[in-house]
Parts: structure tokens; C-alpha cells; sequence
């Protein structure tokens, strides 16, 4: 299912205080805006009969009803970029200019979830040469990490959307997701962020996974589409170890029922540790750091010693 996206701007930052949960607010050193401009979404479409499934059989935080593939807040502009074949360089204004994200985290979140945030923000710094730095109130666009209440999840944005864009990364409770376990799925959040799709949305996967159809909850099939051949390039081999790969069991009807199997023996897919190798050097790569040979050097002895 495409989540499709209102145009209408907010500005108020009540918005925001009526789609979150109730947390204790606390200071923290941190700005946070007095006036932002979210990019709302619509009410979402899926049926009580999908939550209770996806609950009832454990599904992992990333599936939730009405978000295309699970994560993904998606529009009809961004889902024809991933049906061309996530040619990026046909759209480079989807690209965070000059490598910079500007960034805003929620004060709704614990000292304890807000340290999740922060290592995972370090580490993608780290990592590439995109640097997440803390929102001045003058770049246009800008990420905010929210816990938003409706819809629940850990879900991003794919690359830039303009304007202040939200990424959710929803705290445990007592029947929802909990997204900040370890700074893993914060990672993968931000690399959609970036402009990173899932690993198994490739043209070529089957030559890599099969799906198990049967097993899939009827009303998610679409998740497991492929992105179109044409025009499609790749720089690196299918990578089973990907931060960005689904699990075996997403939109499972029930658990011990895999919907991706590996076709390589003992491959293991969904690890939500950190990025691997291919995974840092395709975001390295996405941002023109590995054009240049001593710059090219740096990251690639980083992906190498670094990525899993």
C-alpha cells in the first residue's frame, strides 16, 4: 500500500505534542524549534484485522500496516524513483546537499532512548561522509526524529522530501513497537533518510532469495515487489548481510512461517547490528565520497574494517 502525503504545511508545534505519546518531558542540551514545518501524512488505510495479525504473530518493529514495504512513508513521486530503479543521479535534488543533514530530536524521548539516537547519529558520521548535524533554524530542510503516535513505528522518509521530514522511531510500550532497542534500526531509519531502499527490493533478488507467498499476510504481497530492471545499475553484489534487508519472517501469517529464504546455505538476512560493508560503501558512493582517490582511500578502509 502507498502511503500518500497531505501538502498542507503545519507550523505550530502542538501538532507534534498531540501525535505523540505521553513522555515525561526533561532537558536536555539540546534546540529544539519553536516552529517547524512537517510534511503530514494522511490518515492511514489498513484495517484493525492487519494490526491485530501483525501483533499477534510478533512481527518486528519495521512492519507496520499501511506503509509501503513496512518503513517506508511513501509517495506517488518517490514509488515511481524506486519503479525507474532508484536512479538517484536522475534526481539528485532528492540528495542532501553539501553531505549535510540537519537534524532535530524530539525532548519527548528518555535520557536512555535520546543516547540510542545520538550513538546511531555518531556512528552514520563515522561511517560516510554525510554529517548529521544539529538543526540552526535556517536550513530549509531538515529531519525531525519524533516518537509519533500515529503511525506507530520505525519509519523514514526515502532521501530528501524537503521541509522538515519526519523519521519515527517509536519508544517501547505496552502493545507497540520498540525501535530503539539498539542504535541498529535507528541506523537503517537514517540510511532510508538518505536515500537507501531495502536490499530485497532489487530487480535481481530471486536470483539471491525466494519468496514464500503463501506465507505472506494476503494484504501486504505488494511489499515484496521489485523495483523495475530498466535503467537499473549495481555497483555491488547482493548483500545477504545488509542492515537494509528484510528478516525472514516479515508480514509472516504466523511465526516459524518464512516469507524470504536465502538461496546461498546458512545466509542469514534482517541483522539490525550495523551496516555492512556494501552497505557503507554504497551510501559513500551515493555521495560522490568515493570519487575522489584519497577521499575514496579513507572510506573504503572504514567500510572494510568496520562494516560487518
Amino acid at each position: 500500500m502507498i502511503m500518500k502525503v497531505s501538502g498542507n504545511y503545519c507550523i505550530v508545534i502542538w501538532w507534534f505534542l498531540s501525535a505523540v505519546d505521553a513522555f515525561p518531558r526533561r532537558n536536555y542540551d539540546l534546540h529544539v524549534p519553536m516552529k517547524v514545518r512537517p510534511i503530514l501524512p494522511d490518515i492511514v488505510e489498513h484495517s484493525s484485522g492487519d494490526l491485530d495479525t501483525l501483533q499477534r504473530t510478533g512481527q518486528d518493529p519495521e512492519v507496520r500496516p499501511g506503509l509501503f514495504q513496512g518503513d517506508i512513508m511513501m509517495t506517488n513521486e518517490v514509488f515511481n524513483y524506486w519503479r525507474l530503479g532508484l536512479r538517484w543521479d536522475r534526481y539528485p535534488e532528492k540528495l542532501w546537499s553539501n553531505r549535510t543533514v540537519p537534524y532535530v530530536i524530539s525532548p519527548l524521548y528518555s535520557p536512555e532512548d535520546y543516547v540510542t539516537i545520538y550513538k546511531a547519529i555518531s556512528y552514520m558520521n563515522y561511517m560516510t561522509c554525510v554529517n548529521f548535524v544539529p538543526w540552526d533554524e535556517k536550513a530549509k530542510d531538515f529531519v525531525l526524529i519524533w516518537p509519533i503516535k500515529y503511525p506507530k513505528g520505525c519509519w523514514s522518509f526515502i532521501g530528501k522530501f524537503g521541509g522538515g521530514q519526519l523519521l519515527s522511531l517509536q519508544p517501547p510500550d505496552e502493545r507497540g513497537p520498540n525501535c530503539l532497542g539498539n542504535e541498529g534500526r535507528a541506523v537503517h531509519e537514517l540510511l532510508h533518510a538518505l536515500g537507501i531502499f531495502h536490499e530485497q527490493s532489487r530487480a535481481d533478488r530471486d536470483n539471491f532469495v525466494t519468496i514464500q507467498k503463501e506465507n505472506i499476510i494476503s494484504n501486504f504481497q505488494i511489499n515484496f515487489e521489485k523495483e523495475s530492471l530498466e535503467n537499473t545499475t549495481y555497483s555491488y553484489e547482493y548483500d545477504y548481510s545488509s542492515i537494509m534487508h528484510y528478516g525472514s519472517d516479515y508480514f509472516s501469517k504466523s511465526p516459524g512461517k518464512p516469507t524470504i529464504i536465502p538461496t546461498m546455505a546458512g545466509a542469514i538476512v534482517g541483522q539490525r547490528r550495523a551496516m555492512s560493508k556494501t552497505d557503507c560503501l554504497k551510501v559513500n558512493e551515493l555521495y560522490g565520497c568515493l570519487d575522489n582517490s584519497i577521499e575514496a582511500r579513507r572510506w573504503n578502509n572504514i567500510c572494510t574494517a568496520l562494516g560487518l
